[in-house]
C-alpha cells in the first residue's frame, strides 16, 4: 500500500515529479494507469478520482513538465513530442512495458499522441473533455497567455470560470482552492506549455489508435464544439464516445466521481480482473 510522491530524471535533465497510489491486493500484481492532468494543473486535480481507482489498480499521477512538483523546463526542454515522451520514459523508468493511460484536457492530448506513436506501449486510452489537438478549435489562445501575463493565472482564472464549471454543481470552497492549486503554477512555464499545445492538431493521425478508447466529453463546452470531440469517435475504431450533457469544459474537476467511476467501468471492462473481483 503506497501513496507518496517520487521523482526521475528525464532524457533531458529535468527532474519529473510522479505520485503512486497503490491500494490494491499486495499477493496480486496489479495493472498500472498513468493519469495526465490538464494545463494550469498537477497531479494533485486527480485527488478525487484516487479512492475509486487505486483499489483495483495501481494509479501513478504524473507532475507535467513544468507543472506541480516538476521541473521548470527552459524553452528548448519544452516540445510537444518531448512531453510524450515525458510519459514513456516515465514507463521505463518503472518498468513498465505497457500501462492503461488516460488524462485530462491538454495532458488527454498528450494521451492520445502517446497512444499513437507508441501503439504497444498503451494498453487501453481514456480522453476526457479534449478534442485531438487545441488547434482543431477556435480559441484565442494567445489572449489567454496575453491575460495571464498580465493579470496571473489567478485572476485569468476566475475571470473564465463559467467556462470552466457549473457552479452550481461545486461546493463553495473548491473554486478557491481550484484557483490556488493553479496559482502555484509558474507563469512563464504555462506560456511555454500553452503555447506549445496550442498548435498541435492530431487529427490526421488518429487512425493509428488501435487500443479501446473511451472519450467523455462535456455536452455544454464552451471552449471545444461537440464536432471538435466527434473527430475521435469518427477515427477510433475501437471507440466508446460519452457525452456529459449540460456541463462546461472542467468535467475532470467539477464531476470527478462521475469520471472516475465511468473510467474504473470502462476499464474493468477492458481487463482480466481486478482487485475487489470475486
Amino acid at each position: 500500500m503506497t501513496t507518496e510522491m517520487q521523482s526521475f530524471v528525464a532524457s533531458d535533465g529535468l527532474t519529473l515529479r510522479y505520485v503512486i497510489d497503490d491500494y490494491t491486493d499486495p499477493w496480486k500484481e496489479p495493472e498500472t494507469l498513468v493519469l495526465l492532468h490538464a494545463a494550469m494543473g498537477s497531479s494533485r486535480r486527480f485527488y478525487a478520482w484516487v479512492p475509486h481507482l487505486a483499489r483495483d489498480f495501481r494509479v501513478i499521477r504524473l507532475d507535467l513538465r513544468g507543472h506541480g512538483e516538476s521541473g521548470a523546463p527552459s524553452e528548448d526542454q519544452m516540445s510537444f513530442e518531448r512531453l510524450g515522451q515525458d510519459a514513456i520514459e516515465l514507463m521505463d523508468h518503472l518498468g513498465l512495458q505497457s500501462t492503461h493511460l488516460a488524462g485530462s484536457s491538454a495532458g488527454a492530448i498528450i494521451s492520445q499522441s502517446v497512444a499513437m506513436k507508441h501503439p504497444d506501449r498503451v494498453k487501453t486510452l481514456a480522453s476526457f473533455a479534449a478534442p485531438p489537438g487545441m488547434k482543431v478549435g477556435r480559441q484565442d489562445y494567445n489572449g489567454w497567455l496575453a491575460k495571464i501575463g498580465a493579470k496571473g493565472v489567478a485572476a485569468f482564472l476566475r475571470e473564465t470560470i463559467a467556462d470552466r464549471m457549473d457552479l452550481s454543481q461545486v461546493e463553495p470552497g473548491f473554486v478557491d482552492w481550484f484557483v490556488a492549486e493553479a496559482a502555484r503554477n509558474k507563469v512563464e512555464s504555462l506560456a511555454l506549455f500553452v503555447s506549445t499545445v496550442a498548435v498541435v492538431d492530431l487529427t490526421p493521425d488518429l487512425k493509428k489508435i488501435r487500443c479501446p478508447t473511451l472519450v467523455v466529453v462535456p455536452g455544454a463546452d464552451p471552449i471545444h464544439r461537440i464536432d471538435e470531440y466527434q473527430l475521435l469517435k469518427q477515427s477510433i475504431g475501437q471507440c466508446e464516445f460519452v457525452v456529459y450533457e449540460g456541463l462546461p469544459h472542467n468535467i475532470t474537476d467539477t464531476v470527478p466521481d462521475r469520471c472516475a467511476r465511468e473510467l474504473l467501468r470502462f476499464l474493468k471492462s477492458h481487463t482480466a480482473g481486478s482487485a475487489t473481483d470475486a
